[in-house]
């Protein structure tokens, strides 16, 4: 589905407007039913233009609900009494971290950010030839281990350019050829599908 000039507006190939009676292509999505105690936006209900307008005009929110939901709904700690999908007990039972194992949801992050790290170390480890041999060489130019990351590869470049650029070490041209290789070493491995 690819968007246009209209703010939400789907294309789409064969769907129906939903309103009774239209038979225009239903490219707008609209709220559908919310069935009780459904913890998301359930199924959505498809537009033409000129009936998503009349839909939206006429479309409440707190439709089917007593006024002490209505209440409830309206107040600024709605939704915090229950717990989401995502902090349930059972949530991300098949995938490491499971969100309900941590207090501050920033810290089952960074734990699932570090288990990507470390698969993608050990992916690397496995795939020993992950470099070309020119590749293998700017690696050596830069003086890196071949379990190097992108944040290593940045930071030795940064340091060796300035050991040998004359701007940061008092005019001594005298490793210019040194500082060539560097950048080109870097240049060359910016790109390698290995940093990628």
């Amino acid at each position: 589905m690819s968007r246009d000039r209209f703010h939400g507006r789907f294309e789409t190939s064969g769907r129906a407007c939903h309103w009774p009676g239209c038979d225009d292509a239903g490219e707008f999505r609209a709220p559908g039913i919310r069935p009780s105690g459904f913890d998301g936006p359930g199924d959505y209900r498809w537009f033409c233009l000129e009936h998503v307008r009349q839909f939206n005009a006429g479309y409440d929110y707190f439709d089917g609900m007593n006024a002490e939901e209505i209440f409830e709904a309206q107040s600024p700690l709605h939704g915090w009494a229950s717990t989401t999908r995502a902090f349930r007990p059972d949530a991300g039972v098949d995938q490491a971290p499971r969100w309900a194992d941590f207090s501050d949801p920033l810290e089952a992050i960074s734990a699932r950010a570090r288990a990507h790290v470390r698969e993608r170390r050990q992916n690397m480890r496995s795939n020993a030839s992950r470099f070309t041999p020119a590749e293998e060489r700017a690696m050596g130019a830069l003086g890196l281990d071949m379990d190097a990351d992108r944040t290593n590869l940045r930071r030795r470049y940064t340091e060796l350019v300035r050991r040998f650029h004359p701007d940061h070490n008092g005019g001594d041209r005298s490793h210019e050829g040194r500082l060539q290789q560097v950048v080109d070493a870097y240049q060359l491995l910016r790109k390698a599908t290995a940093f990628a």
